[in-house]
């Protein structure tokens, strides 16, 4: 079992940046890839960035060259660094991790409100 806590949401002017982070505990050593997924009101969640546990990272298409995402494997915490942000990236971020064994584990969430 992985337990996941979330923090860093909250609300900005377009334009300017915010820093999610997502730590990890439990069964830590089992751990591969990191994520972050956003879901809007009314619409499905979807995937905004991955890393790899050698650090490879892929985008979103809408995201990327504006979202960084790393991750401290002594600290077990992925963030993601949000850059010249839109209206439209607001919604709800959750954090998500792999395990070797192919389950899934997912953060409560945080609200990111970008206002025009």
């Amino acid at each position: 079992q992985v337990q996941l806590v979330e923090s860093g949401g909250g609300l900005v002017q377009a334009g300017g940046s915010l820093r999610l982070s997502c730590a990890a505990s439990g069964s830590i050593f089992s751990i591969t890839t990191m994520s972050w997924y956003r879901q809007a009101p009314g619409k499905q969640r979807e995937v905004v960035a991955v890393i790899s546990s050698s650090g490879s990272a892929v985008y979103a298409v809408s995201v990327k060259g504006r979202f960084t995402i790393s991750r401290d494997n002594a600290k077990n915490t992925v963030y993601l660094q949000m850059n010249s942000l839109k209206p439209e990236d607001t919604g709800v971020y959750y954090c998500m991790v792999r395990v070797v064994e192919g389950n899934a584990y997912w953060g409560q969430g945080t609200q990111v409100t970008v206002s025009s």
